[in-house]
């Protein structure tokens, strides 16, 4: 697959929904992680049982301002408004950098206006953050054709891709 992903929060405050988006984000595959004015308390400690930043590249961004994102790189908002476009209907850039909104309020003005694509997820209210950027991944994975095309009826795969192998420890180790 071409291309690739980050994905971050600004203004996160609770480490546990951090880690779980860490952790997310490392099992899906993407490139990098950030934060955006996170909380002190982030800076010091979040649940991540996979230990992300060990092994991909985590930016602590102070603001807006300060977010450098690679060359050719579009800034995806994530929000719930009626201007953004619905997540089934969204084609996703081949070099994309996913920001979801403030665990308590919205995503920035500051960061909306610097967004090239404003996306959200067709819930009635707002869902957690990390439930939010699983879904993104999610999405971002079906629909540049990561997975086999679903059969017409119900049950498995008309065909089955080859799957990238994941090395595993066996119980035993």
């Amino acid at each position: 697959m071409r291309g690739y992903f980050g994905i971050g929060i600004e203004g996160a405050s609770k480490p546990l929904n951090l880690g779980a988006l860490f952790r997310t984000a490392h099992a899906f595959g993407a490139s990098f992680l950030f934060t955006i004015e996170a909380h002190h308390r982030i800076q010091e400690e979040f649940s991540d049982t996979s230990k992300s930043v060990g092994h991909l590249p985590y930016y602590q961004w102070d603001g807006v301002a300060d977010m450098a994102l690679p060359a050719d790189c579009q800034l995806v908002a994530a929000e719930l408004t009626d201007a953004a476009v619905d997540l089934p209907s969204f084609t996703h850039p081949s070099k994309a950098c996913y920001v979801l909104g403030r665990e308590r309020g919205e995503v920035s003005a500051e960061l909306m206006a610097r967004a090239d694509h404003v996306v959200r997820i067709p819930t009635k209210f707002c869902i957690n953050v990390a439930q939010a950027g699983a879904l993104i991944m999610y999405d971002r994975i079906i629909s540049r054709g990561q997975q086999a095309p679903r059969p017409i009826m119900p049950g498995g795969p008309t065909e089955v891709l080859p799957r990238q192998s994941h090395p595993r420890k066996s119980r035993r180790e």
